[in-house]
Order: structure tokens, then sequence, then C-alpha cells
């Protein structure tokens, strides 16, 4: 039998990858029951593999899905009630006249309230972040149960009942399937992308070693993405795809060939990705004409300013600390206040920047970059003995390998330091 020539299985699979967010959020709509409805996706997707490379691409694959998987799943229920067959393959891949009427249905707010829909559901408030990130990667992207184990260093069965919790308290909640309205709609969008900014940074975070964690970042990156596709004139949903696609281009820069960290500072530039950086700058420039200024634009700001210094000497660290004040004030945190210190740190000095991080001690006593922070001020202020305290606090407090083992070459370069001004009084 053979193929049809425009049935490549990469494209049939990047096909199905990007109809997957459409496709199973009409069926959702349809069937208003999160596993129906993946299934129903699960077997038109069988059906497509099957079909498509005989007869070729539809015209709109995710239109396709839709009625296909709608069918299966209707089937379904009749065979099990009566023993009803499934039609024939052959009638349902012949699916011109019906694709097209379905298609025409599916008009622009139907899509986007589809979408926006199956993303709210994984960001549903009764799910803590760990199930609502797991979620949105088996639903949305449809990552395999195993690979989201592995980024979460869980074993599979661990992470199977974890999503299947997730979608029971889904189920529980009685979430609604109508249309939002214009104010349910942007507390939605701000859910959705809170969301994707914590699927981003458990990728980058990882140390490097771990490619299926660090492969999160491109996940959040696609549906933030999909979201500017839906909402191409929403201000913040192009400040939160500038900030992600700014830090991820630094990816190849941030860790050397042992796995150790790098500082910004210390970067080779020429490794970033200045195809990202291009994309950010404009979607950047492109958010400031709307005046609306929000948190993840004034973030993406700051990162802008890191992307276009040629070298660190170039950084226009007031700028940043202007910044960080508005940031401060849009979204008061002293996570933000600590980022601020640092850049306080380039213009007035560390005794500046460590006053601003003293109050924080009691918010952040249980957060690496404080006291890796703190470490590293107090060593260029020469108080050895709180600089060597902060940084054995941080080093028992680090997320990772290389975190840990950043600070320990801080800590033993201290050492190095002191036990060469002992010699040398």
């Amino acid at each position: 039998m053979s193929s049809h020539p425009l049935a490549d299985p990469a494209w049939i699979d990047a096909a199905l990858t990007a109809a997957r967010p459409q496709a199973l959020g009409a069926l959702l709509r349809y069937f208003r029951d999160l596993d129906v409805a993946e299934e129903a996706f699960q077997e038109a997707s069988l059906r497509a593999l099957r079909v498509w490379p005989r007869n070729g691409p539809p015209r709109d694959p995710a239109a396709w899905l839709i009625f296909v998987g709608r069918n299966a799943a209707i089937d379904a229920v009749r065979r099990t009630a009566r023993h009803q067959e499934l039609p024939d393959e052959a009638v349902l891949s012949d699916l011109d006249d019906a694709e097209a009427g379905l298609a025409e249905r599916l008009d622009s707010a139907d899509y986007r309230d589809d979408v926006l829909r199956l993303l709210f559901i994984c960001c549903h408030p009764d799910l803590p972040a760990t199930q609502q990130i797991a979620l949105a990667l088996r639903i949305v992207c449809g990552v395999p149960t195993a690979r989201i184990a592995r980024a979460f260093l869980v074993g599979d069965a661990a992470m199977e009942q974890r999503i299947t919790r997730a979608k029971a308290k889904v189920g529980a909640a009685g979430v609604p399937f109508e249309a939002p309205d214009a104010v349910e709609r942007a507390a939605r969008l701000g859910a959705v992308a809170a969301m994707l900014y914590l699927l981003f940074n458990e990728g980058y975070s990882a140390d490097g070693r771990s490619g299926d964690r660090a492969a999160l970042c491109g996940e959040a990156i696609r549906l933030a993405r999909l979201l500017l596709r839906l909402y191409p004139a929403e201000p913040e949903i192009m400040g939160l795809t500038a900030l992600m696609l700014l830090q991820h281009s630094r990816a190849p820069a941030r860790l050397d060939a042992d796995g150790a960290i790098v500082l910004l500072d210390q970067q080779d530039r020429g490794r970033w990705d200045r195809r990202l950086i291009v994309e950010a700058l404009a979607l950047i420039d492109k958010a400031m004409r709307h005046r609306r200024p929000g948190p993840y634009q004034v973030q993406a700001a700051i990162a802008a300013l890191h992307a276009r210094a040629e070298t660190p000497e170039d950084t226009d660290w007031a700028q940043i600390d202007r910044l960080y004040a508005t940031l401060e004030r849009l979204q008061p945190s002293p996570v933000v206040t600590l980022n601020r210190a640092v850049a306080l740190a380039k213009v007035s000095g560390p005794e500046a920047a460590l006053a601003l991080i003293e109050p924080l001690a009691p918010a952040l006593s249980g957060y690496f970059y404080f006291h890796g922070l703190k470490g590293a001020l107090c060593r260029q202020l020469g108080r050895a003995a709180e600089a060597r305290d902060a940084f054995g606090r941080a080093i028992a407090l680090a997320g990772s390998a290389a975190e840990a083992a950043h600070i320990r070459r801080n800590l033993d370069e201290l050492l190095a330091e002191l036990g060469e001004a002992g010699r040398n009084g």
C-alpha cells in the first residue's frame, strides 16, 4: 500500500501536536469529561496515523480530529450499550464535506475559549502547583506520563497517581464549560500565565543534565506562543513570552562543560540564541506601545537590558534598578527586592545592597538565593565570618548539584583568601 507524497511522518507528528489543544478543548466542551475527551482525541490520533499516510493530510487537521474523535467517543458509548459496530474506516477518512462544515463552525472565538478553558482547567485553584504543571503537560501538551515523571524525579506510578488525583479534583469541582465573560476571561488568563511561568521555571532551574526537565522550558514557550496567537493584543502575554524567550536564549551559555553554573557576567554572549532575542525584543517593543505596564513586561524589560548589552560592562544597571523599583510597586515581594539588591550593588556598592536585603531575612530564611547573595556581598565587604556562614546555609538549601557546586566554589575561594591573609599577616 503506497503512502501519500504529502504524508511525511514528521509532518503528521507536528500536526497532531499543534492540533491537540484545539481538538481536545472542543471535545472537552462537547463531552464535559476530561477522560472521555482525552480518550476520544487519542482514538482520533491513532486513526490519523493509519489514514493520513495513505490519503494525505486533511485541509484542517484539528477539525478532522474533532470530528473523528467525537464520532469515536459516541460510538464507544453506543457499542457498550448495544454492541453496535464502528463505521468503516474508509467512510471516516472521507470527510471532505463534513470536515469543511465543522471547520466553518470552529470560529476564532470558539477556538480561543476552548483552548483557554483547557488551560484554565489545568490550573484550577484547588490543585497544587505541581499537579497543575503535570496536568498541563499531560493534557495540553500530550507529554507521556513517564517523561513527566522523569522530569520531576518521581516514579511513573507516582506521577500517574498525581495526574489521576488532579483529574478527580477537577471533576469534583464542577468546572463550568460555558464561554467565560470578559472579566472571568481576564482572571483565567492571569492564572494560565502564572502556571506557564511556573512550568518554565521548573525547566530553567534544571542543572543541564536532566534533558527531560530542561525540555519543560520549550513546552512553556510553545504554550505561551499559543496564548499569544489567541490574544495578540494582550501586552502581559507579550511580556511573559518575551521574558521566557530572553531567559531561554542564554541556555547554551549558562553551564560549562562540566555542568557548573556560569554567572551572567561571565557567560559567552556569542553563544546566546540571537533568534530568540530578536523575537523577544520585538514583542517588548510592541507591548510597550500599549502603555499598560505589568509585572511580566517589566521583568522582560530587565532581561532585555542584559540582552542588549554587548559586554557586561555595557549593562545599564541604573535602569535595571529603576525597573526593579517599578516591579516592587506592581508586585511587592521579598524576592523582587532581593533581585533589586543585585542591581543596587552594581550602582551603589555592596553595603547599600546588604542594607536592602537584611530586613528580608525572616521571609527568605529558607531561600537559597538569599544566602548566596548575602554571602557574596559580605565577602566583598571583607566580612569573612558572615560570608562563610551564609555560603554554608546556601549549600544546605541548594536545589540542584550545580547550585551547590557554585556556592562551594565561592566558599573555597573565601577560605583560600583567608588562608593567604593569614600567611601574609
